[in-house]
């Protein structure tokens, strides 16, 4: 047997389209020249051509949220409850047996864009690929979104998942999912319509409250699901340990296990 790694991560990068404007990432590169001056800072005498070639250190300095790029999101993130009441738990306080598991793929990317995807979708397409949802199971939802990241119409692409979908996956046992949209609710943009005709706020991020009643986190700006299979792999996805935080990055990888 051969193992197999699978980044299922997008990266995270300034000039493209990963979020709204006024959330989009900023990241500063000090190369090894301007690093060699910032070493002389720090050693008095030093000169920059001392130093081989003349080079320093390389590094950035960012200007993000932590929903920026792959991440996972907490059940703080949702709400300040979960579980019908009791304190939701922050990023730092998430469970790392949660976050290590077996994987399956639900594969809407015929789904139009904006749509909601109810309970029956979501049982419909486990029994496609003939499994049964077990407590700890990771469950990721491939959409139309997946490939567009980047794109000017990344924002507004992917069909999200409703508060009965989400619901239906927790009640089986499962404590992560994810998607490869920038969110796991429809697009907002669509959302404002359906909201604007019919005033009920209840469907406006109806996928995450669905944490009130039962705590869960999920995956947000995943990549490269449309090579997964539907079944059969295992999903790390970690967060950076930040305290009280709402969310934090994940280098997310797929594991697959081969003949």
């Amino acid at each position: 047997m051969t193992r197999r790694l699978i980044d299922i991560s997008t990266t995270l990068k300034t000039g493209i389209i990963s979020d709204p404007p006024t959330a989009l990432p900023e990241i500063d590169y000090v190369a090894h020249a301007a690093g060699a001056l910032e070493m002389t800072a720090a050693f008095p005498e030093l000169r920059a051509e001392d130093l081989p070639d003349g080079e320093g250190w390389a590094i950035e300095r960012l200007r993000i949220s932590t929903h920026n790029g792959t991440h996972l999101d907490a059940p703080w993130h949702f709400a300040s409850t979960m579980d019908n009441g009791a304190r939701a738990i922050t990023i730092d306080e998430v469970p790392l047996e949660w976050c290590y598991g077996p994987g399956i793929k639900l594969d809407f990317r015929h789904l139009p864009d904006g749509h909601v995807v109810t309970e029956a979708e979501v049982a419909a397409e486990i029994a496609r690929i003939g499994h049964t949802l077990r407590p700890l199971d990771i469950v990721l939802v491939n959409t139309a979104a997946g490939d567009r990241y980047g794109e000017d119409d990344y924002l507004v692409r992917g069909c999200g998942m409703g508060r009965d979908a989400t619901l239906y996956l927790l009640e089986h046992g499962v404590r992560v999912t994810g998607t490869d949209a920038w969110s796991w609710d429809a697009p907002f943009y669509y959302t404002a319509r359906r909201f604007a005709e019919s005033h009920d706020a209840s469907i406006i991020w109806e996928g995450h409250k669905a944490g009130r009643a039962r705590g869960y986190c999920h995956l947000e700006k995943l990549g490269n699901l449309a090579s997964l299979p539907d079944s059969g792999f295992l999903v790390s996805c970690f967060p950076v340990k930040i305290e009280a935080a709402s969310a934090g990055w994940t280098r997310a990888v797929a594991i697959l296990e081969e003949k």
